[in-house]
C-alpha cells in the first residue's frame, strides 16, 4: 500500500514538473517581447494647449484628447473616492491583481454562459493602466496575462499614487474628453475641485464604457450606473448615507462645453494666434504639447473694435439696398424644424435667423429660430415677432437681376417662406424687431500699442463664422494716401522742414511712350504749399515732386525701415501708396512715428509656456539690469534697458506727429477732432474709392481701420477714408479713451516752436490769421526768402527721372487721392 502511494505520488510529482515547465515556457513565451514598463516614468500624454487673454480669460483650447495633466494631489479626495468605488476598492491594498474580484469574476461568467451577456472583467486600476499604455484592448486569454504580468511588475516599480495618477489622466470619458480634469471641463464645465458627489461620481461611471452612459441618448441607464457608484462610495466609507441620500436624488447636470473659441468676438485673434504657433512649433506641439499661451488681446478693447467695425459696414452696406432674404423654406409643415436646420452666425448672437410668416405694407411677421437645448435638440417652443416698416425701410430699395431697384412696401420685397436675419430692438420703450443683412463690404481693424507692438485688439471682418478670410493680416490692399506720412517722414529726416514749400499745380511724368499725369481728389490745386499743408490736404501733386525731389530710393528705404514692406519698388506711383500691404504692417509703421522713431515689431502673444511651466518664448526681449538683485545694499534701482532700433529722429517723429494732427483738426479727419483728445492720423482712398482707411493714434494707442470689398471695386463716388473708415476710428476710440485724460504728444527736448503763415511757411507774428506754431529742429526755421520746391514744373517741365520699371505700376492706375 506504501508502495503504491509512494508510485502515485512520484508520477504526481513527475506530472507537476512537467505542468510547471509547461507554464514556465508559457509565461516565458508570452512575457519575451513585454514592452518596457519603465516608460511610463517618461510618460507625457497629450495636452491640450490652452490660449489666454492678457487678463487671463479663457480664448481658446486646441486638442485631439482633451486632456488637461494633474498631479495626484490636486485631484480631490472625493473624485479619488469616486473612481476607486467603481473600478478598484482594493487598490491599495492589492500587489496589482485582486484574487478576490477574479474570483468573483470567473464565478459571474460561468453563471451568465449560454445568456449571450458580455464577459466580466476583474481587471485592477494597475492592470487598466497595462492595457491603456503598454498593451492592446484584444479580448484573449493570452493578452489577460501579459496585462496581470505587468500589472506586478508596475506595482514594484512605481507607487500606488503614481500609477493612480496615471489612470485618471489617461482614461476616456467620453465626448472626446481624457482625463478627470479635462472631462470636469467637457461635462460639466468646471474644474475637478468643483464637482459635486454626483458629478464625480457620474464622471467614475464612463470607464465601463462612455457611450453606453451618454447623458442624453441614455439618460436612465446613467442615472442608474451613477447611483450605483454612490451606493459603493457609501459602502465604503467614503460618504455617510444622507451625502449618499442626496446625491442620487440630483438630476445629472451635464452641460457640455463647446470646443473652439470661449472669449466673444475673439475668433480673428484666435485664428491668428493658432496659425503662429503651428508655423513656430508645429501642429503636434499645438495639439498635443500643452502649451500655454498668454496674448496681448484685451478683452473690453476687443469689443469695442468688433461693435464700431460692424456698426460702419452695416451702415455702408444698408445705404446699398436689400440683396436678397438668407434663402427659403418649405412652409406646409412646422417652420421651426427647417430653419432650425439652417446655420446662423454663431458669433453674432444680437442676430437671430427667422422665416416669413406674413408680409404686408405694415411690415412683416416673423417665426424665429428655435434654440438648441443643451443636448442639441431642437427647442418645440415657437416664437414669432414683427418688424415695422420703419425697421426695414432701407430695404425697400433692393436688388433685382443686379439693379436696384424701389419696392412700394415689404411685401414687394419678402415673401412668407424668406428666411431672413432679424435684430432685437433695444432701447427704453422699444418692442419689436429690426431687418438685417450680412454686409458684402469687408473690413478690419488693429489697435496696438505702439511702445511695445502689443496688438490690444484685432478684427477682420464682420463676422468669422461668414468669412474666416483675415482682412488685417492676410488681404494685401493698397493704402493710398495712407502712405503720404512716411513720404513727409523721410523727408522731414534728411533736410525739409513742415515750413518747406512744395509746388501744388499739374504735373506730367514722361515713362517711355507714355506719360502719367496724377491729379488731386476733386481736380484741384493750390499752387506753391507748404509740406503741412500738403499732408493736412493730402495732396497728392505735392507728394509727387516731394518724392521725385529727395529720390525714391529715400522713400523706400524709410517704408523698409518702418516695417511697411520688404522689398518696396522704387517707382514714383509707390509714394501715392500704390504698393500693397497689410492694416497690421500700416499700424506698425505708424506706431515708429508714434513712439519717437522706436522700431516695434507687432505681435499677438506676450509668453508660451511648455506643459511643465518653463518659458519657451517671451515677446518682451528688454535686459533688465539690477532686478536679480538678492538684498537692497543702496544700488540704483533697477533698470529696463531699451534695445529696440532707432529708425527715425524723435525730432522727425513729433514734426509728422504734429502734421498728422492737423489732419484731424483741419485737414481730411476733422471729424475725429470731435473727440477733444490730441489725436494724429491720415486718411487714405485709392484710385476709384476701392480702398478706404484711417490710421491715427495718441501718445499710447495706434488704431488702423480700412474698408474695401475683397474682390477690389469700387465704393461709390465719396467712399473716402475721412467718410467711411475715420467715423469707425472715432467710435472705437470714443470707448477706448473714455476714462481716459488727454495727454498731449511729448515734444522733445531741444526743438523749437516758431510762429509761420501756414500757407507761406515764413515767419509770422503769432496770433495772426492763418499763423501757427510749427516745429523747428535745432539749427533749422522758416526760409529767410521764399523758395518752392520744383518751381520749373509751373511752366509745363516734365519730371523724367522715373525709372523704366515704374511703367506697370503706374499705367494700372494705381495711386492714393485723398
Amino acid at each position: 500500500m506504501v508502495r503504491l502511494l509512494g508510485y502515485f505520488f512520484g508520477i504526481g510529482v513527475v506530472l507537476a514538473l512537467l505542468a510547471a515547465a509547461g507554464v514556465a515556457i508559457y509565461v516565458g513565451h508570452v512575457t519575451k517581447d513585454l514592452p518596457d514598463y519603465e516608460v511610463l516614468a517618461r510618460y507625457e500624454p497629450p495636452v491640450t494647449t490652452r490660449i489666454h487673454a492678457a487678463d487671463g480669460s479663457l480664448m481658446a483650447e486646441f486638442a485631439r484628447e482633451r486632456r488637461l495633466y494633474l498631479p495626484i494631489e490636486a485631484i480631490p479626495d472625493r473624485v479619488k473616492a469616486a473612481f476607486l468605488s467603481a473600478e478598484d476598492k482594493n487598490f491599495y491594498t492589492h500587489p496589482g491583481i485582486d484574487p478576490i474580484g477574479l474570483v468573483r469574476a470567473v464565478i459571474t461568467n460561468i453563471q451568465n454562459m449560454g445568456t449571450g451577456r458580455r464577459l466580466v472583467g476583474a481587471s485592477t486600476i494597475t492592470q487598466q493602466v497595462a492595457k491603456n499604455f503598454l498593451l492592446s484592448s484584444d479580448q484573449t486569454v493570452e493578452r489577460k496575462i501579459r496585462e496581470m504580468i505587468l500589472a506586478f511588475r508596475i506595482e514594484q516599480a512605481y507607487s500606488k499614487d503614481r500609477i493612480f495618477e496615471l489612470y485618471l489622466n489617461e482614461i476616456w470619458l467620453g465626448l472626446g474628453a481624457y482625463g478627470v480634469a479635462g472631462a470636469a471641463l467637457t461635462y460639466f464645465d468646471k474644474s475637478v475641485n468643483e464637482l459635486t458627489v454626483a458629478e464625480a461620481a457620474y464622471l467614475a461611471a464612463l470607464p465601463k464604457g462612455p457611450s453606453n452612459y451618454h447623458p442624453f441618448r441614455h439618460t436612465e441607464r446613467a442615472i442608474e450606473r451613477r447611483n450605483w457608484v454612490i451606493d459603493q462610495m457609501q459602502e465604503n466609507g467614503y460618504i455617510t448615507a444622507e451625502e449618499a441620500q442626496k446625491a442620487k436624488a440630483a438630476p445629472l447636470n451635464v452641460t457640455p462645453r463647446r470646443g473652439g473659441s470661449y472669449l466673444f468676438a475673439a475668433d480673428y485673434f484666435t485664428e491668428e494666434v493658432r496659425r503662429e504657433l503651428i508655423a513656430r512649433y508645429g501642429e503636434n506641439a499645438l495639439y498635443e504639447g500643452g502649451l500655454s499661451v498668454r496674448t496681448t488681446l484685451d478683452p473690453e478693447l476687443q469689443l469695442f473694435a468688433r461693435k464700431a467695425l460692424q456698426n460702419g459696414l452695416i451702415r455702408y452696406d444698408t445705404l446699398r439696398g436689400f440683396r436678397g432674404p438668407v434663402g427659403r423654406i418649405d412652409m406646409s409643415g412646422d417652420w421651426g424644424k427647417p430653419l432650425g436646420e439652417i446655420e446662423a452666425l454663431r458669433d453674432v448672437p444680437e442676430w437671430r435667423l427667422a422665416v416669413v410668416l406674413e408680409a404686408s405694407a405694415e411690415g412683416i411677421t416673423v417665426g424665429l429660430q428655435p434654440p438648441r437645448e443643451v443636448s442639441g435638440a431642437l427647442s418645440k417652443e415657437r416664437e414669432t415677432g414683427t418688424v415695422a416698416l420703419e425697421d426695414m425701410k432701407w430695404a425697400l430699395r433692393h436688388v433685382v437681376d443686379g439693379r436696384l431697384v424701389k419696392a412700394d412696401s415689404p411685401a414687394g420685397v419678402l415673401k412668407p417662406g424668406d428666411v431672413v436675419y432679424v435684430e432685437k430692438k433695444k432701447g427704453e420703450g422699444e418692442k419689436g424687431w429690426r431687418l438685417r443683412q450680412v454686409p458684402e463690404i469687408g473690413g478690419a481693424i488693429v489697435a496696438m500699442d505702439p511702445h511695445t507692438g502689443r496688438v490690444l485688439a484685432m478684427v477682420g471682418g464682420f463676422s468669422f463664422a461668414n468669412s474666416q478670410f483675415n482682412r488685417a493680416t492676410q488681404a494685401l490692399r493698397q493704402p493710398g494716401s495712407a502712405f503720404k506720412p512716411i513720404v513727409y517722414a523721410a523727408a522731414l529726416d534728411n533736410g525739409y522742414t513742415p515750413a518747406s514749400v512744395v509746388l501744388d499745380a499739374p504735373v506730367s511724368i514722361q515713362i517711355g511712350n507714355q506719360v502719367w499725369e496724377p491729379k488731386n481728389y476733386g481736380g484741384n490745386f493750390a499752387g506753391p504749399s507748404t509740406l503741412r499743408m500738403g499732408i493736412e490736404r493730402s495732396r497728392n501733386l505735392m507728394t509727387v515732386r516731394l518724392a521725385n525731389d529727395m529720390g525714391m530710393d529715400l522713400v523706400a528705404e524709410y517704408a523698409e525701415r518702418f516695417g511697411l514692406y520688404d522689398d518696396m519698388p522704387e517707382h514714383l506711383a509707390m509714394s501715392l501708396g500704390s504698393g500693397e500691404t497689410t492694416v497690421m504692417r500700416m499700424v506698425a509703421a505708424y506706431a515708429v512715428m508714434a513712439n519717437g522713431g522706436k522700431y516695434i515689431q507687432p505681435t499677438l502673444i506676450d509668453r508660451i509656456q511648455d506643459r511643465y511651466g518653463k518659458t519657451v518664448y517671451k515677446h518682451d526681449q528688454r535686459e533688465c539690469q539690477g532686478c536679480d538683485a538678492q538684498a537692497w545694499n543702496d544700488q540704483p534701482e533697477p533698470q529696463l534697458i531699451d534695445n529696440r532700433e532707432q529708425v527715425l529722429d524723435p525730432m522727425t517723429a513729433y514734426q509728422i506727429t504734429s502734421m498728422m494732427e492737423g489732419v484731424v483738426t483741419r485737414g481730411t479727419a476733422t471729424t475725429v477732432a470731435e473727440l477733444g483728445y490730441p489725436i494724429a492720423g491720415k486718411t487714405g482712398t485709392t484710385n476709384e474709392e476701392k480702398d478706404a482707411w484711417f490710421i491715427g493714434y495718441t501718445p499710447n494707442l495706434v488704431v488702423g481701420v480700412f474698408m474695401g470689398y475683397d474682390q477690389p471695386r469700387p465704393m461709390g463716388r465719396g467712399s473716402t477714408g475721412g467718410g467711411l473708415a475715420a467715423p469707425i476710428f472715432k467710435e472705437f476710440m470714443a470707448s477706448a479713451l473714455k476714462d481716459a485724460r488727454p495727454v498731449d504728444f511729448k515734444v522733445p527736448e531741444g526743438m523749437k516752436l516758431i510762429p509761420i503763415d501756414r500757407k507761406t511757411g515764413m515767419r509770422a507774428q503769432a496770433g495772426q490769421p492763418g499763423v501757427i506754431m510749427e516745429a523747428f529742429k535745432p539749427g533749422t526755421g522758416p526760409a529767410d526768402t521764399y523758395w518752392v520746391i520744383d518751381m520749373e514744373a509751373v511752366n509745363g517741365g516734365r519730371i523724367r527721372t522715373v525709372s523704366p520699371q515704374a511703367n506697370r505700376a503706374i499705367t494700372t492706375g494705381a495711386g492714393g487721392l485723398f
